[in-house]
């Protein structure tokens, strides 16, 4: 059993899907692990990691419209708004999606469709650093 950790860094702009499959892919292919689990994890409390289509940018912007008006940045709605308009709307949005996802590895690729990227979804207004953490486990 082999593994690799790594650490996948994305500046982010602005609530927002941003594609990471390419990088996520970037570091498996530079691994030795044929076949395994990957685990991807973002160790933040106001963004998540999604698996959704990247064929098609309307996605996106319906997912965005959609989550916006899902969870509207009302401070009146919310007790917590130490950090802005979009601080209680960002921590809601996090517990509806994920902050990891498990994707199994088979001869050195992903196992996703043929329309499924890996995104970031960042639920915060200001420009972020965040963090995404490689796991790979496997032979």
């Amino acid at each position: 059993m082999l593994q690799t950790l790594k650490t996948i860094t994305v500046n982010t702009n602005n609530q927002n899907l941003y594609e990471i499959t390419d990088n996520v892919l970037s570091i498996l292919h530079s691994s030795s692990i044929k076949n395994g689990l990957l685990n991807l994890s973002i160790l933040h409390t106001s963004a998540s990691l999604i698996i959704q289509e990247n064929a098609s940018p309307e996605v996106v912007d319906d997912l965005n419209v959609y989550f916006n008006k899902l969870v509207p940045m009302d401070s009146s709605l919310y007790k917590h708004n130490l950090e802005g308009k979009d601080d209680m709307p960002a921590h809601i949005k996090t517990s509806l999606t994920n902050t990891n996802l498990t994707i199994s590895v088979k001869n050195n690729n992903l196992l996703l469709g043929t329309w499924q990227g890996i995104f970031l979804f960042e639920h915060r207004i200001s420009p972020q650093q965040r963090k995404v953490h490689f796991h790979l486990l496997g032979e």
